[in-house]
């Protein structure tokens, strides 16, 4: 089965008096980028977090961001005193200096003091980090399970087109067999009227050299060659498809064939028949070329 580079997944936990939401979404890219913003207070989690994405996917910009909190009712208000003495220091001191310059303050409010950061906290008992990073860790195989099946998911649809657009070049490739066979005979007989002519006005012709010349114009206009290689394209597109991901690179690269294939056979087309079909072509292998970017 294809897998797309395009997914999304969430998921929710709590434990140890704390509760996280992961968020993983990806795009297509050619290599796999990642880019991780994890809570950098639990040691450890930033690695394994990589380490595991790594495993289990081969390409894709994939963003993951974990935001944990500590659960509110974990611990009740307290007083930093610390952070209040130095506060009242430098309220005194501010108080001094503006009574020299003889410049009335209002009076200070507790509640004023109490709204300053730091002079309260929230009481909680120290974090085991790791423990946390297990619990949280854990959860890690689910994501990533969600976060395929979307990437699967989006891949079945993309299968579908692909197979679709294959279908169309396979097609088009046999019509242009068609016609070529057709313009075979036309061919054949403008090059014997070409060369009747030829041997008519002049009186020595190196026939020797002619016939090179002829068969060298009758190779140009072959296209009999290119018709045979997008058939063993549509063949190969056809089984990487059918084994499944990680074939977005082969696939890629095989559009590039069938593009060279398309180009060569519009430049000896000489006949606007072949010209239309191989513009034909040209446009579905576009088509599929961007489709086939988003395949892991």
């Amino acid at each position: 089965m294809l897998e797309s580079m395009t997914g999304y997944a969430t998921l929710k936990g709590d434990a140890l008096g704390h509760s996280w939401t992961w968020d993983m979404r990806s795009v297509n890219a050619k290599g796999l980028d990642l880019r991780l913003r994890v809570p950098d207070w639990i040691e450890g989690l930033e690695p394994a977090v990589r380490a595991a994405l790594s495993k289990a996917l081969v390409r894709g910009s994939v963003n993951l961001s974990l935001r944990v909190q500590k659960d509110e009712e974990q611990g009740a208000l307290a007083l930093n005193k610390v952070q209040l003495a130095a506060v009242l220091n430098a309220l005194k001191a501010a108080e001094d200096a503006a009574a020299e310059a003889e410049v009335a303050l209002a009076p200070t409010r507790g509640s004023d003091l109490l709204a300053l950061r730091g002079v309260l906290e929230t009481a909680v008992e120290d974090t085991d980090s790791k423990a946390l990073m297990a619990q949280i860790t854990v959860q890690l195989p689910a994501l990533l399970q969600s976060f395929k099946d979307m990437r699967q998911a989006e891949g079945q649809a993309l299968e579908t087109v692909l197979l679709d657009q294959l279908a169309q070049i396979e097609a088009l490739t046999a019509q242009a067999a068609e016609v070529a066979e057709a313009r075979r005979a036309e061919s054949a007989a403008a090059l014997r009227s070409n060369m009747e002519r030829v041997l008519e006005n002049a009186d020595a012709v190196d026939e020797a050299r002619l016939a090179q010349e002829l068969a060298l114009l009758a190779v140009k206009a072959d296209v009999m060659e290119e018709i045979d290689r997008l058939k063993a394209h549509v063949a190969a597109a056809r089984s990487l498809i059918a084994n499944g991901s990680p074939i977005g690179r082969k696939l890629d690269f095989l559009m590039q064939e069938f593009n060279r294939e398309a180009n060569t056979l519009c430049s000896k087309a000489q006949s606007v028949d072949l010209t239309r079909v191989g513009l034909d072509l040209k446009a579905v292998i576009d088509q599929m070329r961007e489709q086939v970017q988003n395949v892991e």
